[in-house]
């Protein structure tokens, strides 16, 4: 099992956050926790379980559209709930449990 913890939408090149909508941060989210899998040997397709955070569940519709284009099917169980607030006042944060096996 890899138990991926939070992403947030940091740039790897100069760990600040990335400037953009939500949309954008999401896919920077995405795009980080794929970096962690392939680093593992592993891809969205080991995915099980994910937890989205958002500040706002009125962006649920647009994280969805971004986090689906990472799936096939049938994809992961997940939790989306709303948080107060983020680390860097981020709108997005998602964690992952991958089976490796």
């Amino acid at each position: 099992m890899l138990f991926i913890s939070g992403q947030i939408p940091l740039d790897p090149a100069t760990g600040e956050v990335v400037d953009g909508d939500i949309a954008t941060q999401t896919k920077r989210v995405m795009d980080n926790l794929e970096a962690i899998l392939r680093a593992a040997g592993a891809d969205f397709s080991q995915v099980v379980r994910t937890t989205i955070f958002l500040t706002d569940l009125r962006n649920f519709g647009q994280v969805n559209e971004v986090y689906g284009s990472y799936f096939g099917y049938p994809q992961p169980t997940r939790a989306t709930v709303q948080v107060a607030a983020l680390p860097k006042g981020v709108g997005v944060e998602i964690d992952a449990i991958a089976h490796l096996g």
